[in-house]
């Protein structure tokens, strides 16, 4: 069988919990980014731009909104006979149970039957919810000069940061020697960014010694170490460049507002390096006569009669008369209803806010429900939800359903509560 130099394996299927009720109904990959984009649109595009044509995405959570995204990989010309993208979910193989994958590196060998299929060298594992740009043969190049086992892509971190990460110690050539998970007292800087590039036979041969002793198969906990163990060659890859994990709804909301700057430091318009997404042939945008637009992203197809500042805008938003949206994340399909003022939130797809509503109003209380995850100020609604007229909705408050004024005492919901009326456990 002719070999295929390096193939990708696409992990897309974590829950994103700290992302609360955004990821309700879809994987985090799944999440709306930069108004038109999706999380899973920045690894895919950075797999064909960097000349990779056969994309493995491993899905397990939530997957319907991300598997009808991804479809056959035609925005990303992956629709392709030898190769493209496949969409990899949990199964069952003859005369075994089915799993659900238990780890990262369990996921990758529950799916070796089809990698082979296409007899790569090396295997490049990815995570999905990550928002960079990287060339990926720059990667491989760096790994082949080095003869490697397995390459391991770094960011440099404050060093007061770095207990926070899985933390690569290497030598003066970048040969890895140690990897502490998270240390309290770490000896370098250079985090794991989940980025690897094995030498498939031999992360073939682990991953079947592994996986008879971990049931949570993982490639931090068990994978890496066991290469260190055994004295395979390890490397780190210095990536110097963007790289954010939007993992909470405070790095989420900042990640998008960083895009609306002058001058991003995450450019979204180089022509070499294009970041590709499903998306249907939308009208243009309109702004109506009395409509005021400042730094801000607007999608295709919005309709402004009002004030968008600082703010992004996925495709086919009506922003009314009179409505004044600042600092927020308004996704697509959504209506804000005239003379509305929302101020620091996130509004996910398809809502409708009525007439007069004001939204992220009053104190910075602690969401009362999940203080961890809404604590920053920002008021979240759900996918699907609709605000009636006249009510004011405070600050890290979470909403979520067909509300009606009957839910809002004295017309007002308070900073730190939730409503939430489809009956499943949301938070």
């Amino acid at each position: 069988m002719r070999k295929k130099e390096m193939l990708a394996m696409l992990l897309a299927g974590g829950q994103g919990s700290r992302l609360g009720v955004l990821t309700k109904n879809k994987a985090k990959p799944a999440v709306t980014f930069g108004g038109k984009y999706r999380i899973i649109d920045f690894p895919m595009s950075n797999c064909i731009n960097s000349g990779v044509d056969t994309v493995g995405v491993l899905t397990q959570y939530q997957p319907l909104q991300l598997n009808r995204h991804i479809g056959i990989g035609i925005p990303w010309d992956l629709d392709r006979k030898n190769g493209g993208v496949t969409i990899l979910a949990p199964h069952v193989k003859d005369g075994e149970e089915g799993h659900w994958y238990s780890g990262t590196a369990n996921a990758i060998y529950q799916n070796i039957n089809f990698i082979d299929t296409y007899n790569p060298i090396y295997v490049l594992v990815l995570s999905g919810d990550h928002i960079y740009k990287m060339d990926y043969a720059r990667m491989l190049r760096f790994h082949k000069k080095n003869n490697c086992d397995a390459t391991i892509a770094v960011l440099e971190v404050p060093i007061e940061e770095a207990n926070r990460f899985g933390i690569m110690n290497a030598d003066e050539n970048d040969k890895i020697y140690e990897f502490e998970e998270k240390p309290p007292n770490p000896k370098s800087n250079l985090a794991s960014m989940g980025i690897y590039i094995f030498t498939w036979d031999k992360l073939r041969a682990a991953l079947i010694e592994a996986n008879n002793q971990y049931e949570d198969l993982d490639f931090g906990k068990h994978i890496i170490p066991m290469f260190l163990d055994e004295g395979e060659a390890l490397y780190a890859y210095r990536f110097k460049d963007y790289w954010k994990d939007v993992g909470t709804i405070e790095s989420y909301w900042t990640a998008n507002m960083e895009l609306i700057k002058t001058m991003p430091e995450f450019n979204l318009y180089e022509e070499q390096t294009k970041i590709y997404t499903s998306a249907d042939h939308q009208p243009p945008q309109f702004t109506g006569a009395d409509a005021d637009v400042k730094r801000s992203l607007v999608s295709e197809g919005c309709e402004v009669f009002g004030s968008v500042y600082d703010s992004t805008l996925g495709p086919d938003v009506i922003i009314e008369s009179g409505a004044v949206i600042r600092d927020s994340i308004i996704m697509a399909n959504c209506v804000i209803g005239e003379n509305t003022v929302i101020d620091r939130c996130i509004i996910d797809e398809n809502c409708t806010i009525g007439a007069n509503v004001k939204i992220g109003m009053g104190e910075n209380v602690p969401n009362k429900r999940k203080p961890k995850i809404y604590d920053t100020g920002i008021t979240v609604i759900a996918e699907n939800s609709i605000i009636p007229d006249d009510v004011v909705i405070g600050k890290n408050c979470v909403i979520c359903g067909n509300t009606t004024m009957e839910h809002y005492e004295n017309a007002r919901l308070e900073s730190g509560d939730t409503i939430e009326l489809d009956g499943e456990v949301i938070l």
